[in-house]
């Protein structure tokens, strides 16, 4: 039993009106219900470096069901844990039940089904001993980085410190709990987050986990892809994109899970990725165009990497792919139509027609997001903003009207005719 340190409200920046109001709610209706409820993690660490958390996660003693009982827009999530999301509107607040360590052979998937053994090719994607309820300290403890474990208490408003996070927030440093070799190899995972954690803070990363890292990386490839893709994407989205990438080169992180991006760590890439972080830099959160062909494109295009299929020697159709990293078909072609359309923004003397046509197609915003970042051309940005601004707004506009590819103007919608059923004739 660890005591933890508490920072009672006087001593410590964070207030309840930086919190998100909803994520309020579900702490006090929580806590009116006699559960433990803290927001946890990095929303905690972010409010005390006084910057804004992307995310407002809560930990609890009460178990998901116990959640879904007290929100009526709560659904459970999960197979291997189960979470609790509560919705309002669009935004999801997360609420996970305090979570301990176990041995291995001791995990539980679901309904006392035994977690897979990680040693066969249907277990080895899994992270172990993470599947069981626990107390506040070992939830503390069973987190990566001891920045990542402090906890903030809405019934006395305090911050909670088990692993020493506090200390290591005001010595910027990146630390994992325990042993960072451990640790690194039941998720490694965690080595991108260590290095993308440390380039957006600006932190040092602990010498024992940057040792950890090197023995380890290759370890990275057992990870699942679609994970790893999203780590990327997640890079990608922070600001920080250029600073992180340029480091996971430094460390061989890219090379056992992205050969392409290992090879083609120089000047180009890094000209694309400080063009995207500026972009982003420049909004509080991710924008909506800022999505993820837009994302993908900004790794791809400066590497050289074809977009287009190919046969492979056994005769299989195979889609571009990062490495070992396969990329979603409908990302691919939403980055096509977004390349391919500008020639057509930089083309300022088109007929007005033609303009108010380019204005309306679904791909419009996201290729004059490219534009304004790769693009240069920050004239021609703005000659598209103005005009974007005199059109009419999507409520004015035509229901159900088609995208016009050609740039020829509206065109009238053409009502399908239903084909009529045959009528079988029974014998006789």
């Amino acid at each position: 039993m660890v005591d933890p340190r508490i920072v009672p409200r006087a001593e410590h920046s964070i207030s309840r009106r930086d919190i998100d109001p909803d994520a309020l709610k579900v702490l006090y209706r929580l806590r009116q219900s006699n559960h433990h409820a803290y927001l946890v993690g990095g929303s905690v660490r972010d409010l005390l470096l006084g910057r804004r958390p992307k995310d407002f996660d809560i930990g609890t003693s009460a178990h998901p069901q116990q959640v879904k009982k007290l929100f009526r827009n709560c659904w459970i999530i999960g197979r291997r844990f189960r979470l609790a999301h509560v919705k309002f509107g669009p935004k999801v607040i997360e609420v996970a039940t305090f979570r301990r360590q176990v041995a291995p052979g001791e995990e539980v998937v679901q309904d006392g089904v035994p977690a897979p053994n990680p040693a066969t090719p249907e277990g080895q994607h899994l992270i172990h001993r993470d599947n069981t309820f626990g107390t506040p300290e070992e939830d503390a403890f069973r987190r990566d980085f001891t920045v990542n474990a402090l906890f903030y208490d809405i019934a006395t408003f305090s911050v909670i410190d088990y692993v020493g996070g506090l200390d290591d927030l005001r010595a910027a440093v990146v630390r994992a709990i325990g042993d960072p070799e451990l640790r690194l190899r039941e998720d490694p995972v965690r080595m991108l987050r260590a290095v993308a954690l440390a380039a957006r803070l600006d932190f040092a990363i602990d010498p024992t986990v940057l040792d950890a890292i090197r023995i380890h990386r290759r370890e990275i490839a057992k990870s699942a892809p679609p994970r790893l893709l999203e780590e990327y994407y997640k890079i990608l989205r922070a600001g920080s994109a250029e600073k992180t990438f340029r480091h996971l080169a430094e460390l061989g992180l890219l090379e056992p899970i992205s050969t392409e991006l290992q090879r083609g760590a120089a000047d180009p890439l890094w000209r694309s990725l400080g063009a995207l972080d500026r972009h982003r830099r420049r909004f509080a959160s991710t924008p909506e165009t800022l999505t993820n062909p837009i994302l993908l494109g900004s790794l791809l295009v400066p590497l050289g990497v074809s977009l287009n299929t190919v046969r492979t020697e056994d005769g299989h159709r195979q889609g571009p792919r990062l490495g070992e990293l396969p990329l979603a078909r409908r990302d691919i072609e939403r980055l096509q139509q977004i390349l391919g359309l500008q020639r057509r923004l930089r083309d300022l003397g088109a007929q007005p027609r033609a303009k108010q046509a380019l204005l309306h197609r679904s791909i419009f915003r996201e290729a004059l997001t490219w534009l304004d970042i790769h693009g240069g051309s920050p004239d021609v940005v703005e000659h598209w903003k103005a005009l974007l601004a005199e059109a009419p707004s999507p409520e004015t506009a035509a229901p159900g009207a088609p995208e016009d590819p050609e740039g020829l103007g509206p065109q009238p919608s053409r009502r399908r005719r239903r084909r009529r059923r045959r009528r079988h004739r029974t014998a006789t």
